[in-house]
């Protein structure tokens, strides 16, 4: 598990969200929840930030 997808799971149930719950408040879809929480390493930057959001976070590229 990414710690993203660590970061966004502990979120969830720390505000009392299910993924459904995240899913409609955040304004994507339950499928790209499901997938964020599980690590996917491919996801659209736009939507992780509208999930984020809800936590007062938001991600953004680094030159590493």
């Amino acid at each position: 598990m990414t710690r993203l997808a660590q970061y966004v799971k502990e979120k969830r149930k720390e505000y009392g969200l299910t993924q459904i719950d995240l899913s409609q408040k955040s304004g994507v879809g339950l499928r790209f929840v499901r997938e964020l929480e599980q690590g996917k390493t491919t996801l659209r930057l736009d939507k992780v930030n509208q999930v984020l959001a809800l936590f007062g976070a938001e991600m953004a590229p680094t030159n590493a």
